[in-house]
């Protein structure tokens, strides 16, 4: 089971700009004191720009990653429903293979108001890349051994 299918995450919109998703506000996912705890909301915002970078991905040669990840709170909330809203703000070689996507994110509660935003960083690697980040992981191994 999916992280998203533990938090209900639904996406609502996904086109190669711009990502959407919803997320219930459950007890479950609530912080000591009543409110949204502020990983799910950020689990949230990972997720929409995550899958944004996904859809830019030819999937038979490389793989979306997300490397960096600035969220400020702005609003607490106990209860309704979330909108994820991931937009893509640019793209940009890697320094060391493949390319780097920034999505602007923000959390919307029921009323619109911002409840979280940031930018997501999305690193696209090449799968020959990670084939040999894997071989150099299992060669440092065996010298240790």
């Amino acid at each position: 089971m999916a992280l998203t299918d533990i938090l209900h995450i639904t996406f609502t919109r996904e086109e190669k700009d711009r990502v959407e998703a919803t997320m219930p506000v459950t007890p479950e996912l609530h912080q000591p004191f009543g409110f949204l705890h502020g990983g799910a909301t950020i689990s949230l915002l990972e997720s929409v720009g995550s899958r944004g970078a996904e859809l830019w991905c030819d999937l038979d040669v490389e793989r979306p990653f997300g490397v960096d990840v600035h969220v400020r709170h702005r609003k607490s909330v106990a209860s309704g429903t979330m909108r994820g809203v991931a937009v893509l703000d640019r793209e940009e070689p890697s320094k060391t293979s493949g390319r780097k996507q920034f999505w602007n994110i923000a959390a919307y509660d029921e009323l619109g108001d911002v409840v979280s935003e940031g930018v997501i960083v999305a690193k696209i690697v090449p799968l020959s890349r990670l084939a040999e980040k894997e071989a150099e992981r299992q060669a440092a191994r065996a010298k240790k051994q």
